[in-house]
């Protein structure tokens, strides 16, 4: 089991590194890599050689950044990188020789912030990682962005449902609607969307 293979390096640092887990199929080539990455002022937190429990292992080991080593990503790579991305998000390097632009975009739609095809020469790899790295924490900041956006935008339209119900069933004004939601999430120390999504259930509870 890939669990197995974790290396136990010591924590007790002085100076923060950079949390690596390699995945690498070959044993020789991955000492190589491992060697470059120390050499680099990185901690290999964990050793794998396949994407197997991935997921689980990035919950155990919280790597800063996940570096694949392969030929060329298979399907279930791909499926475990996306899981990854998903779930707990890390930015992740892949060193490949596969030039295929559709291997590629599917690993860049997996979750893989860079995508480096040729020889890994160790002056390369900080670079990398800070490009990697870079790109990863922009593309997190636009899709909190834009998931904030979209939970907004959800919020304006039950909270205009919930408007129209106490305009119907009360009487009431826009404003006066919207003032007595104001007031019934203050009260209850919710959110106006959350005190909105009460009356609308309560409004299709009474029919």
């Amino acid at each position: 089991m890939a669990f197995a293979e974790l290396v136990a390096l010591p924590l007790n640092r002085t100076v923060k590194m950079l949390r690596i887990m390699l995945v690498d199929q070959g044993p020789e080539r991955a000492e190589i890599l491992r060697a470059t990455l120390e050499q680099a002022d990185c901690e290999v937190v964990a050793q794998v050689s396949s994407t197997i429990d991935l997921s689980a292992l990035v919950e155990a080991c919280k790597p800063d950044l996940i570096i694949i080593d392969t030929d060329s990503p298979e399907r279930d790579t791909l499926e475990n990188i996306c899981i990854v991305s998903r779930d707990q998000p890390r930015p992740i390097v892949m060193f490949t020789h596969d030039e295929d632009s559709e291997t590629i975009r599917a690993a860049i739609r997996a979750g893989v912030s860079a995508y480096v095809v040729g020889g890994l020469k160790s002056d390369r790899i900080k670079p990398i990682m800070d490009a990697a790295i870079a790109r990863f924490e922009e593309f997190q900041a636009m899709r909190t962005n834009l998931e904030k956006a979209e939970g907004q935008l959800a919020d304006r339209k039950i909270i205009d449902r919930a408007k129209a119900a106490l305009m119907k069933q009360r009487g009431w004004s826009e404003d006066e609607a919207y003032q007595a939601l104001r007031k019934m999430a203050m009260n209850r120390g919710v959110k106006l969307g959350e005190a909105a999504r009460q009356v609308i259930a309560v409004t299709e509870l009474l029919g």
